[in-house]
């Protein structure tokens, strides 16, 4: 009897843990955690790029509102203006400041944005380094992928963002603490068909992140490295154009990846996954049985460049079953 209620319990659990993993929106860790840690960001300056738009703009409000202080950059500075001005918490106005950066513009011009980045609020220094801003073209195939397009996508995802941490970490060094909020992406942990370039950014930027945590943990630096899979960036519908179909695609809100991007960071978790399903599924899949998970992608790689090329879903589980039948 008693085995027969062990194994009924055994049961039950994993039903429950089945369940609340097909309604989960990231890793069981990060779902663990709870809400962000107001006493860590509090008083602090986080610096954010890409702050203009999308996730950038989310975590900026989200910031404030727990009383940081903030610099905003991107290349737009209206855009930036609009954000600052939408901006409520405890250093608002006053505690916001604006710096416009184009992360392609070279050592020179990253070296002076850190200098002044560092100035401000009483040379208080960067607490937080986010790094937000991408540069992602239209899906394409691999083999339509230009010249033009692969530097574009590097400079900014990889060699910008590296540049940038190798300029402000000394600075962090020196006061013996800081921390660097990577946004990468899934694409930067499982293949992703259609986005081969894009993808290969964000592996470089995990293996670089992660490789500088271990070199330098021990001196007071943190690095938390956010791989979100599908997005919603904007409240607003595209309209359709003729030919296309209206795609099903269920996206995580900016302001749900914004939240559980800072719960990450302030309990200190040095990666973490945010998606719906099935791409979260496929990203435990990858990472625990590579070898089924890379089986799986195959299995998809072509109807997902397809889905792009017609503006469908390019996340959902009909990928995987609408396989087409050869032709003799």
């Amino acid at each position: 009897m008693l085995g027969l209620f062990l194994i009924g319990v055994s049961v039950s659990a994993a039903v429950v843990l089945l369940a609340k993993f097909a309604t989960a929106d990231g890793d069981f860790t990060l779902l663990s955690k709870g809400p962000p840690k107001r006493e860590e960001v509090e008083d602090k300056v986080v610096w954010i790029t890409g702050a203009s738009r999308g996730i950038g703009e989310i975590l900026a409000k989200q910031f404030a509102e727990l009383g940081a202080k903030l610099i905003l950059s991107a290349r737009n500075v209206a855009e930036l203006e609009r954000v600052k001005s939408e901006l409520v918490g405890k250093h608002v106005p006053h505690g916001v400041e604006i710096l416009p950066l184009d992360l392609a513009s070279g050592e020179e011009k990253l070296k002076e944005a850190v200098e002044k980045a560092e100035s401000f609020f009483s040379a208080a220094g960067v607490d937080y380094m986010v790094h937000n801003a991408a540069y992602e073209r239209p899906k394409t195939t691999v083999l339509d992928v230009s010249e033009e397009g692969l530097r574009a996508t590097f400079n900014i995802n990889v060699l910008g963002t590296i540049t940038l941490t190798q300029l402000l970490a000394p600075y962090m060094l020196k006061r013996g603490k800081g921390h660097f909020v990577v946004m990468s992406s899934a694409a930067g942990k499982t293949p992703a068909p259609g986005q081969a370039v894009y993808s290969a950014s964000k592996y470089a930027l995990n293996g670089f992140f992660h490789t500088f945590r271990s070199e330098l943990c021990q001196k007071g630096i943190k690095v938390t490295v956010v791989c979100p899979g599908p997005i919603e960036t904007s409240k607003v519908s595209q309209p359709q154009s003729s030919g296309q179909s209206v795609t099903s695609e269920k996206r995580v809100s900016s302001e749900r990846c914004a939240e559980l991007t800072i719960v990450a960071a302030t309990h200190g978790l040095k990666e973490v996954w945010i998606s719906n399903q099935p791409v979260l599924f496929v990203m435990y899949l990858v990472q625990y049985m590579p070898t089924i998970g890379y089986w799986f992608m195959d299995k998809i790689g072509g109807n997902r460049v397809e889905a792009a090329a017609r503006k469908g879903n390019t996340y959902g589980w009909s990928l995987f079953f609408n396989q087409k039948k050869k032709t003799t």
